[in-house]
C-alpha cells in the first residue's frame, strides 16, 4: 500500500477552479474574514461563513468529526479546519481544494492537502473510509448526481459520505433542489467568474444518493445545520437508518484498509 504524496500539486482546471482562485476568495482566506457571498444570476447573495471556516471546529463540526471513521477525504476542504482536527485525533486525513490559498492554509494548520479537483484522479481511489462534503460542497460542479456518482468510486466498499445539506424551515428546505450559476462576490464590487453550483436539501439528496449507490444511514441537526451520513449500498441491498460503522485509526497505527497519508 503506497503512501499518498501530499506535496504533489494537481491542476484545478475549469471555471470553478478559476472562481475559487479569484481575488475575493483568496483575499477572504488570507484575512480570515468576510464579507463573502455567492451571487446568483438573479442577484441573490448567499453568504459564505469565512470566519467559521477559518476558525477552530465548532460544536456542529465536532458532530461530523465524531462520525469520521478511518482514512478521511475532505472534498473542498477550504482552509482545513476539519482536516487539521482529524489529524490531531489520529486519523489519516487529506483535504482537496481547487484554491491554492485554501491548500496553503490547510498545510500551515497542520493538515495534509492537495490542489486538486474531485473530478480529477485522486490518491487512494476506492479506499477512503469516510468522505466529507461539508459547508455546502454538495454543490460542487452544479450536478449532485454526478458528484455522488464520482464519490461512490472514491470511497471504499464499506465507506461513508457525510453531506451537509441546505438548512432552513422544513419541509421547504428538505425539498430544495436548485441548480444555478454563481460568482464569488465580496459585496463591494469585486467578483470572480461564473461557475455552476447546486443547493440540495436532505429529501432531495436522498433521491440522488439512491441512484448513485448510496443509502441514508443517519440524519442529524446541530446548531441549525443539517447533516446526512450516507453509506455505500451493498448490491441488491436496501437503504435505511443504521448505526455508525468503520474503524478509528489512531496515531501511529496503520488501518487494515484505506490509503496511507504521510
Amino acid at each position: 500500500m503506497s503512501a499518498l504524496d501530499v506535496d504533489t500539486v494537481g491542476s484545478g482546471g475549469g471555471a470553478a477552479a478559476a472562481a475559487w482562485t479569484a481575488d475575493p476568495y483568496t483575499a477572504a482566506l488570507r484575512s480570515g474574514r468576510g464579507p463573502l457571498f455567492l451571487r446568483s444570476g438573479d442577484g441573490r447573495l448567499l453568504p459564505l461563513d469565512v470566519e467559521r471556516w477559518c476558525g477552530a471546529p465548532g460544536p456542529a463540526d465536532r458532530t461530523v468529526l465524531d462520525r469520521c471513521r478511518g482514512a478521511t477525504l475532505d472534498i473542498g476542504c477550504g482552509p482545513g479546519r476539519l482536516v487539521a482536527a482529524l489529524a490531531v485525533r489520529g486519523h489519516r486525513a487529506l483535504g482537496i481544494d481547487v484554491s491554492p490559498e485554501a491548500v496553503a492554509r490547510t498545510t500551515r494548520s497542520g493538515g495534509a492537502a492537495l490542489h486538486r479537483s474531485v473530478f480529477e484522479p485522486l490518491p487512494g481511489e476506492g479506499r477512503w473510509d469516510t468522505a466529507l462534503l461539508i459547508d455546502g460542497n454538495i454543490g460542487i460542479g452544479g450536478d449532485p448526481a454526478s458528484l455522488l456518482g464520482r464519490l461512490a468510486g472514491v470511497a471504499s466498499p464499506g465507506g461513508a459520505l457525510i453531506v451537509e445539506c441546505a438548512a432552513g424551515a422544513r419541509p421547504r428546505a428538505d425539498r430544495l433542489d436548485e441548480r444555478c450559476v454563481v460568482r464569488v462576490d465580496d459585496g463591494r464590487g469585486a467578483a470572480g467568474p461564473p461557475f455552476p453550483w447546486a443547493r440540495v436539501g436532505a429529501a432531495a439528496l436522498d433521491g440522488y444518493a439512491g441512484a448513485a449507490g448510496w443509502a441514508a444511514a443517519e440524519r442529524w441537526t446541530a446548531q441549525g445545520r443539517v447533516f446526512v451520513r450516507l453509506v455505500r449500498r451493498a448490491h441488491g441491498g436496501r437503504g435505511g437508518l443504521g448505526g455508525r460503522s468503520g474503524q478509528v485509526v489512531g496515531p501511529g497505527r496503520r488501518g487494515r484498509s484505506g490509503p496511507q497519508v504521510t
